[in-house]
């Protein structure tokens, strides 16, 4: 019988993206990976940025107004301490 080199090895992944290999019919594993990758990736915030067109002056709006907000708190915690 013939030796098999690096049997244990695992195949390379050559997809391009985000993909996950399923190993021994474990697809639950597999989903909990791809999930995980998913999320740190921040496909889905983008996604959801980009699903609707918005003004350049709503957008400088929003932020202006949580800078506000940011500082607020700020003054609050440093009255506080």
């Amino acid at each position: 019988m013939k030796k098999r080199k690096n049997f244990r090895r695992k195949p390379k992944d050559t997809a391009q993206g985000l993909s996950v290999t399923v190993f021994n019919n474990n697809v639950e594993g597999a989903l909990k990976v791809l999930k995980k990758k998913v999320k740190n990736s921040g496909m889905m915030l983008d996604l959801k940025k980009k699903s609707y067109y918005r003004k350049p002056s709503e957008i400088k709006r929003e932020k202006r107004n949580l800078a506000k907000l940011r500082n607020k708190y700020n003054t609050l915690k440093q009255k506080n301490k």
